[in-house]
């Protein structure tokens, strides 16, 4: 008996995915699997590109919302809970789509994937340091370790170097070496999104998020411990603003530098997602601003076209 079908749509952030996402799953009985590691927190709304209920075709969306902001982000739980979805929705004789850019966390469902342990000692050493010196200098420590690891990870990504750092000293391997072949444990089609005019999007995103109320929902998340948080309070966007916030909410930096600093990030970011997708052989490749994505997208589904 053939492995149950799974499809994953995949790729840098602001290529569409979601849109076409809710198409596909509009045309195939689907449901929707959130793997964006940001759109598991409580709250992080127009930050994260969260689709609102009303803009979500009436297509069921799960693992939304499941964290508090005070929680580190963990793919070892994550992909507990998104294996158990995927058999929750097969159990419905549904589609899961997996959406996101998050490619640890696509990885993590779908992939025969185990995550190396863990230790508490030195992790609480590792973070001691990057508390001591910053991410930049551990970033550097760990590119001399890992290159591979450290061309894939944000110099200001703290949380994923330490786990990096941590890796390496448990294993004496690379953290990119623990991760296996691309081997799904479901019979899954990969469906992917890039588009040539990405970093025009990515500016005209952050431009509308700003509109929408981005700072605003940045202030209201302040009493929830967002600036403590060991995971939301770094992501894009968000980190951005709290430099130029005060506790109280008051606006104590420029603003417009801010914007400015989320775009040149976002678009590293995107660069890096792609270099990240892009090694996995499995994933067919559309042109988002192409006419008829979906259409496109749905000749890649066997049965479906």
């Amino acid at each position: 008996m053939p492995d149950p079908r799974v499809l994953a749509v995949v790729g840098p952030t602001a290529t569409g995915k979601s849109d076409l996402a809710i198409a596909l799953a509009q045309r195939l009985g689907g449901e929707i699997v959130n793997a964006d590691s940001m759109q598991l927190y409580v709250g992080m709304d127009i930050g994260a590109a969260k689709l609102p209920a009303d803009e979500r075709g009436g297509v069921k969306h799960h693992l939304l919302d499941i964290w508090p902001l005070s929680k580190s982000a963990a793919v070892a739980e994550y992909q507990r809970l998104a294996r158990d979805v995927i058999a929750e929705v097969h159990g419905r004789g549904r589609l899961p789509i997996l959406v996101g850019g998050s490619g640890l966390y696509l990885r993590g469902a779908l992939d025969r994937l185990e995550f190396p342990g863990e230790s508490p000692e030195l992790r609480a050493r590792l973070y001691a340091e990057l508390d001591a010196l910053g991410p930049a200098e551990l970033h550097r420590r760990l590119a001399a370790v890992d290159p591979a690891a450290a061309a894939a990870i944000l110099p200001s990504n703290g949380r994923r170097i330490v786990r990096a750092l941590e890796v390496v000293e448990l294993t004496g391997a690379s953290f990119v070496a623990t991760m296996p072949g691309f081997d799904s444990i479901y019979d899954t089609v990969f469906i992917g999104l890039d588009r040539p005019d990405l970093d025009d999007r990515v500016e005209r995103r952050v431009q509308s998020m700003m509109r929408l109320g981005f700072l605003d929902e940045v202030r209201g998340l302040l009493p929830a411990g967002l600036r403590d948080s060991p995971t939301a309070g770094k992501a894009l966007g968000y980190a951005q603003l709290l430099a130029v916030l005060a506790d109280d909410g008051s606006v104590t930096g420029d603003l417009d530098e801010a914007v400015a600093i989320t775009v040149r990030a976002t678009r590293r970011f995107v660069r890096r997602q792609r270099s990240w997708f892009r090694r996995d052989p499995r994933v067919q490749w559309l042109d988002g601003s192409a006419p008829d994505v979906a259409g496109r997208a749905l000749k890649l589904v066997p049965c479906a076209s």
